[in-house]
């Protein structure tokens, strides 16, 4: 079982690394696009604050979000706010989250996410931690990839290659980072095996959704397709 308590030290980090950040910001620069399509940086600090509040419910034994519309529209009604009402809300979300994480709880527990999906309790805090550092590069305000602490890039990979190992529609497939980590994943489609070697920045970017793979090293066939997280 994972141990759970690192992991909440690692998202108050990370989280205070990212009010720090977009303390910076003005309302104007709240308004402007992401990284990630459709989509402002308050709808992703939005967002940000309401995924906390959700993964509070997990926790707690309700719900993660009362349904897919309803989360939908919680961003979209909070994306719109100025800079010092998405700062206290983001401070305020997390802070409850931290409260949830240090209650006296049985972490063995299976505990149920989005769309049915299921996991450890002791895993909800890393997924937070996922959910912060990746949305910080999203923002586009100098926080990259490779800025990211080297734990959680080689942690994401282990989770991402876990993910897809077995999908119907990823071949078999070797990662293999410039330092010499490896992993496999996919095996569920044909064709393969496949090759894909690179920095682990570009391979977590490239497993993540948001780098297209063009840096890394492919042989024994084309790079992928990866199904949307």
């Amino acid at each position: 079982m994972i141990d759970h308590a690192p992991d909440l030290v690692s998202v108050r980090d990370a989280t205070d690394r990212l009010l720090i950040a977009v303390a910076a910001l003005d309302n104007a620069s709240v308004t402007e696009p992401t990284r990630l399509s459709g989509w402002s940086r308050g709808h992703v600090l939005a967002h940000l604050a309401r995924n906390a509040d959700a993964l509070v419910n997990v926790l707690e034994g309700r719900p993660m979000y009362v349904s897919g519309d309803a989360r939908n529209a919680d961003i979209e009604r909070d994306a719109p706010r100025p800079l010092d009402v998405q700062l206290a809300d983001l401070r305020e979300s997390a802070a409850r989250f931290q409260e949830a994480g240090h209650a006296p709880a049985d972490w063995s527990r299976t505990v149920e996410l989005r769309n049915g999906v299921t996991d450890s309790a002791s895993r909800v805090p890393f997924r937070r931690w996922a959910e912060v550092e990746l949305h910080h590069v999203d923002l586009g305000i100098g926080y990259e990839l490779e800025d990211v602490p080297p734990e959680f890039v080689e942690r994401e990979i282990d989770f991402l290659a876990e993910r897809f190992g077995g999908h119907p529609e990823v071949p078999s497939t070797g990662l293999a980072t410039d330092e010499g980590r490896v992993w496999t994943t996919g095996g569920g489609a044909d064709g393969g095996p496949i090759g894909v070697r690179g920095t682990a920045a570009d391979l977590l970017g490239w497993l993540a959704g948001r780098r297209d793979g063009s840096a890394l090293d492919v042989r024994g066939g084309a790079l992928p397709t990866l199904p949307p997280l």
